[in-house]
């Protein structure tokens, strides 16, 4: 089960967990698919979906990543990405211990080891309740039947732990909203993703080329059109989607910062740490924090392109982490999709999984 964790505050230090990748490191580092070449533009020409940087934790234990190595990386390639859009937010969000600590506890390496475990628990359990109650002259029909239930618990449960890693994550996916919001700026999106190969975890920071240009217009469309069952729908599938956060309450002494309005596509769907509540007051008293939760369901009074923007911005960690790991369905023979696909290297692209996921 996701359940919501809490947003601190606080800004987290820059060096903390972090570990340091010398010039031997970069040869582990490598997109997933193979790059064209560079054109006569300083960018190489990339297309949707094509995977530009691949980053492994540096830890299993204690999941972190060179950010310093992922900018220059990025950099050779040809994206120049301040620090407040890339450095700053993925420490805020990542450099979380409860973070971490789900990200370990809900890896595919922890179900790979948990699977032998719950079997013999599950297994010693059904025996001794058995053995007491039954009385069984043969042992080995006992014991046959007891593993045979056992198997079949086991993998039912490692089953649902892992099609749950293919829904929306509110401990990670929905975190990295706040990212992608500045990322999209340079036509990149950040995911996360994990398997296990060779009887050892991966986890992977994944960096991929998007342009939301197209799949923002052709989700604006189709909200438009169903403007009248979008928003049942919405509050249906996406009820689950929230995010708790502790914000500080400004003394009314302390005076009241201005915040200025953008437009509603460019707000941000969460909250930055410490912009939220920041006291004006010289005196060093604890400010007073409360608890609030955000939902993630666009309101019904946005346009359809504000809408359709939020709608990206909150599946496209998901979208990824799916993408690079090669999970994302298909189009099935029932259902058939529109050959309207923005990404050359899967079969739905970004807007399209949202139509199915949500809007079908």
């Amino acid at each position: 089960m996701m359940t919501p964790v809490e947003v601190n505050s606080e800004d987290m230090e820059e060096g903390n967990g972090l570990c340091h990748v010398t010039e031997e490191n970069e040869t582990d580092v490598q997109p997933r698919q193979d790059k064209p070449q560079p054109q006569t533009s300083n960018r190489p020409k990339w297309s949707n979906g094509q995977c530009v940087l691949a980053v492994p934790s540096c830890s299993i234990l204690n999941p972190s990543f060179d950010l310093l190595l992922c900018r220059s990386l990025l950099e050779k390639d040809g994206f120049q990405i301040p620090t407040r859009d890339f450095e700053v937010p993925l420490k805020t969000v990542l450099d979380v211990p409860s973070v971490r600590r789900y990200v370990v506890f809900n890896s595919a390496f922890f179900h790979f080891i948990l699977a032998p475990v719950l079997y013999v628990v599950i297994w010693c359990a059904a025996f001794s309740t058995l053995h007491t109650y039954l009385t069984v002259t043969d042992y080995w029909v006992l014991c046959l039947s007891v593993s045979l239930v056992s198997i079949f618990l086991t993998t039912a449960i490692i089953f649902i732990l892992h099609h749950s890693n293919k829904d929306i994550n509110v401990n990670v996916d929905v975190r990295l909203i706040a990212v992608n919001e500045r990322m999209v700026k340079h036509k990149l999106l950040v995911g996360m993703a994990d398997w296990v190969q060779n009887c050892t975890g991966n986890l992977q920071l994944f960096c991929v080329y998007w342009d939301i240009s197209r799949c923002l217009r052709t989700l604006t469309e189709t909200l438009e059109e169903r403007s009248f069952e979008t928003q049942k729908k919405l509050k249906k599938r996406m009820s689950h989607l929230v995010l708790v956060s502790e914000v500080k309450v400004v003394e009314p002494e302390a005076g009241r910062s201005e915040v200025e309005e953008g437009s509603d596509e460019e707000r941000p769907l969460l909250l930055e740490n410490g912009e939220a509540g920041r006291s004006t007051s010289s005196s060093q008293r604890e400010d007073t924090k409360i608890t609030t939760n955000y939902s993630l369901i666009p309101d019904a009074t946005l346009p359809a392109q504000a809408k359709a923007h939020q709608l990206l911005m909150t599946y496209s960690a998901a979208y990824v982490k799916l993408l690079v790991s090669e999970r994302l369905s298909g189009p099935s023979h029932c259902h058939p999709q529109p050959r309207r696909n923005h990404c050359s290297t899967a079969s739905l692209c970004l807007c399209q999984y949202i139509k199915t996921k949500i809007l079908r």
